[in-house]
């Protein structure tokens, strides 16, 4: 059984009312439930955090090393286009990740295009609404499928 985490950035807790043409209508606590519920119907435990403040962000990633977490998946939000300290923390636990986005950062303003984790993340979903953190968590899945003997 593994250890995943799925971890929201700012704003997120406002999913479901805020800005539903690019974040749909769907809330957090109800992407979270479906999420969890798919890990553990595959074995696996998969806990859910939210916080619109860096730091805790930082020091959640940084738990999770010591919570043997086999893989996280993150929508920074914001800080995904600002926080070098937040890569910084994923770089330093060397937990693999797949980074999240609700839109298609790419067809939104042009500071969106810039992500300080992607080039550290095992893949990057953007632009199904809700089902990127589906399809991220189906891939983890997969490579832990193929991992147990």
């Amino acid at each position: 059984m593994a250890k995943l985490l799925v971890i929201h950035g700012p704003n997120l807790n406002l999913l479901g009312e805020r800005e539903p043409d690019y974040y749909g209508h769907e809330r957090l606590e109800d992407i979270n439930r479906r999420l969890e519920s798919t890990a553990r119907a595959e074995g696996h435990s998969l806990e859910c955090f939210q916080s619109n403040a860096e730091h805790a962000l930082i020091e959640r990633i940084q738990t999770a090393r010591q919570e043997r977490i086999a893989f996280i998946i993150i929508n920074a939000a914001a800080y995904t286009h600002t926080s070098i300290a937040l890569r910084d923390a994923l770089v330093a636990v060397a937990i693999p990740f797949v980074e999240v986005h609700l839109s298609n950062v790419y067809r939104r303003e042009p500071f969106r295009h810039r992500s300080y984790l992607s080039d550290v993340a095992l893949g990057v979903i953007a632009g199904f609404g809700p089902l990127s953190y589906d399809c991220a968590l189906r891939a983890i899945l997969g490579m832990l499928d193929r991992a147990s003997p």
